[in-house]
């Protein structure tokens, strides 16, 4: 009986012993699988590195993107401004011509030898006066008078306005001088002048002298 059971113990111990084996076995090859050598880690971001992107942007003009002295709505440049008016201060007024005004000329009481010229608009629109071209002379005599005074500015006279101008006929130290009771006005020397009357006339004249238009009599006879 001995005998018989010793086998049976030996075979069952042998038997545990296999398993304990193959558990060792699958405990360790568990070990071999988490000792293996780590994976590579994967690159780090960009966003990470401060670096800039190194992809262009593609923001237009219109995007906020547009350079410096371009349009600030992306529109490109600017058309110019629009040219103005050629007629300057006349506002496309026509020029006043000689035959466009009626004409005065009386002798003033003073100063001495002096007379006052008046013009007044006659039409029925207003025209731009040329106020420094003013053309005086005497039927008979050769020559035009000279200027004195100061030069004014084109101005507009409307209907019934009125510019005035200062004639002198003559200094009053000089003998001599002729004797005249009409008077040659023309705007400019390119017109056919108005031959006029000498009121209080006749006058004498010598080294005669004539003003610029003035807006007032006094003004036109202070010179």
């Amino acid at each position: 009986m001995v005998h018989a059971v010793r086998p049976r113990r030996t075979a069952a111990a042998l038997a545990a012993l296999s398993l304990g084996a193959l558990a060792l076995t699958a405990c360790g090859g568990g070990t071999g699988k988490d000792t293996a050598a780590p994976a590579t880690s994967a690159a780090p971001s960009s966003a990470g590195t401060g670096k800039p992107s190194a992809t262009p942007s593609t923001a237009g003009p219109g995007d906020g993107g547009g350079t410096a002295g371009g349009s600030p709505d992306g529109g490109g440049t600017p058309p110019p401004p629009e040219a103005g008016s050629d007629d300057g201060q006349d506002g496309g007024v026509g020029m006043c011509e000689t035959k466009d005004m009626a004409w005065t000329v009386t002798v003033a009481s003073e100063p001495a030898h002096h007379a006052l010229l008046t013009a007044v608009n006659k039409g029925g629109a207003p025209c731009l006066l040329p106020v420094n071209e003013l053309v005086i002379t005497v039927p008979g005599l050769d020559g035009a008078a000279g200027r004195v005074g100061p030069e004014g500015t084109d101005r507009i006279v409307d209907p019934g306005g009125r510019s005035y101008a200062g004639i002198r006929f003559s200094r009053g130290d000089d003998a001599g001088g002729r004797s005249a009771d009409k008077v040659e006005v023309a705007l400019t020397a390119a017109e056919t002048p108005a031959t006029l009357p000498v009121g209080d006339g006749p006058v004498t004249v010598d080294d005669m002298l004539v003003t610029s238009f003035f807006g007032t009599a006094e003004d036109a006879l202070s010179h």
